[in-house]
């Protein structure tokens, strides 16, 4: 099994919206402020996929 990676546009991404997150600046669409990390990880993959840049699709559990 090959290892899928994001694009280097995408990574870059995710971590601009970590960025936001460890300065307490990510916040969600009710306004409320993002506490949990995998949360804002998974903020971040949403807006690379909404920009159309390259991210894999999640791995399916046996």
């Amino acid at each position: 099994m090959t290892k899928k990676s994001y694009s280097k546009k995408a990574q870059e991404k995710i971590g601009d919206v970590m960025h936001r997150f460890k300065e307490g600046k990510l916040k969600l669409s009710s306004g409320k402020k993002v506490t949990d990390r995998k949360q804002a990880i998974a903020i971040g993959i949403s807006e690379a996929k909404d920009a159309g840049l390259k991210v894999p699709k999640p791995e399916k559990k046996p």
